[in-house]
């Protein structure tokens, strides 16, 4: 299975907010998020014309932390199925604290013919 961790350190822009997700300063559930498929990303191992985008998400938020605490997010492939991969996630503490979980799907594409159906706004 392929396995990624990153890990950052939740400072005063990763909170709850300065996000809009709410009025707490402790880390929000959208950078939870994204520090999640930065890990999934980080477990792709793709050619330079691949990347991958993420079709859906379901992630459980379990526990507050504070400003200066450090996360580890993990990704880890579950399943690929042709194009689509599955990866189950989890962020914990420094102490070890569970403080989410979830599964995320991204689909591999070409990178260029991906772009290509994108049209820019105004066109």
């Amino acid at each position: 299975m392929d396995t990624a961790s990153i890990t950052h350190a939740v400072t005063a822009a990763d909170t709850a907010r300065a996000l809009g997700s709410g009025d707490l300063d402790v880390l929000g559930t959208p950078r939870v998020l994204a520090w999640c498929e930065e890990a999934t990303c980080a477990a792709l191992e793709l050619d330079p014309a691949q990347t991958s985008v993420g079709t859906r998400v379901d992630l459980e938020h379990l526990a507050a932390t504070p400003v200066g605490a450090e996360v580890t997010a993990t990704a880890t492939v579950v399943h690929t199925d042709g194009r689509l991969v599955r990866f189950q996630v989890a962020a914990h503490d420094a102490g070890g604290t569970l403080l989410a979980t979830g599964e995320i799907r991204r689909v591999i594409v070409d990178r260029e013919r991906f772009l290509t159906r994108i049209a820019p706004v105004g066109d």
